[in-house]
């Protein structure tokens, strides 16, 4: 996803889809539609699919967490290493973007569930802003096994195996399937991706499943 200020100024969040949580619905989410676009992403192979409904079934996670926000999130296996910022909703009632000065920043619904608590914890950043790839360029290279790391306020690290990569058109972006919540510590990373037509950004969203396999205490 190229930054929201990256292109045509005024237009609505640059990210199309709803996202799902309990009762509530926060419309707007996930689909750059204009900005910058430079070396492709890479794209991941039809292997590492998901499985049929792209969640693990319960009782194979680790166990839940409690709650503590994220402030940093390592994907050794692309060189991930960046902090996390808290995004809420827009003016128009649509999930904001990290702030783009930063090419390095993942941004964390904070009004979700917080990575390994019970549910569906989302995490979201940029592929590429005005001034070249950004931190989750590399999220198509990615394969079912892959760790995620990530360190939560309470200095606790949520380890989180990878289970599967998809692409989804943004005229057919599973939002339930996606968003939501499930029964045990799921993680959901998301950017754009697909492909690009000027003017009107990317066509399609990357979404990395992943459950909650362990984690380290504080220190």
């Amino acid at each position: 996803m190229a930054a929201p200020h990256g292109g045509a100024p005024g237009h609505r969040s640059p990210w199309s889809g709803a996202v799902l949580l309990g009762a509530a619905v926060v419309a707007g989410a996930w689909l750059v539609r204009d900005g910058v676009h430079g070396a492709p992403p890479p794209a991941p192979a039809p292997a590492q699919a998901p499985g049929a409904g792209g969640v693990r079934a319960p009782g194979t996670t680790g166990d839940p967490m409690g709650r503590s926000r994220p402030v940093r999130i390592s994907i050794p296996a692309i060189g991930v290493d960046a902090p996390v910022t808290g995004v809420g909703l827009d003016p128009e009632g649509h999930l904001a973007t990290p702030p783009a000065q930063d090419r390095n920043l993942a941004g964390w619904y904070q009004d979700g569930v917080t990575p390994g608590q019970r549910g569906t914890a989302l995490l979201a950043g940029h592929v590429d802003t005005a001034t070249g790839p950004a931190v989750f360029h590399g999220l198509g290279a990615l394969h079912r096994g892959d760790r995620i790391d990530v360190l939560r306020d309470d200095r606790s690290t949520a380890r989180f195996t990878v289970d599967g990569i998809e692409v989804y058109p943004r005229t057919a972006f599973p939002d339930q399937q996606v968003f939501g919540q499930a029964p045990d510590p799921q993680l959901r990373l998301i950017t754009c991706g697909g492909g690009y037509r000027k003017g009107d950004g990317y066509q399609a969203n990357v979404v990395v499943y992943a459950h909650l396999a362990g984690r380290r205490a504080a220190g």
